[in-house]
């Protein structure tokens, strides 16, 4: 085992709009992030170089990929190409669980 991350003591990221990330464990080659959103919460559409997975842990995201707009909930999940533009708003709290690869350096600074 190369690593493991209490819940309490992983890192905490005030993201504004009531957003926080966790970054939960980490390699250099992949990185789990736990992201907390209130209602309306937003996740600004952006792009980067990794490939992510999204998996829904609790609550209802609208999510732009693209030109698409898609609604998931609690079990959904969505993958995104590297530099593939996406985006999410908040319509019920929840959390997401997301997966980099490769870690993203710039969570880390």
């Amino acid at each position: 085992m190369s690593s493991v991350v209490k819940h309490d003591q992983a890192p905490v990221q005030d993201l504004g709009g009531g957003v926080v990330r966790r970054i939960l464990s980490h390699t250099k080659d992949m990185m789990v992030v736990e992201i907390t959103f209130p209602a309306g919460g937003v996740g600004a559409a952006h792009t980067h170089p990794h490939l992510q997975s999204s998996y829904v842990k609790s609550g209802e995201f609208e999510y732009t990929v693209g030109e698409e707009k898609v609604l998931v909930r609690e079990g959904d999940s969505l993958t995104f190409d590297p530099d593939q533009v996406h985006g999410c708003v908040c319509l019920k709290a929840g959390v997401l669980l997301d997966v980099f690869s490769p870690a993203r350096e710039d969570f880390l600074k």
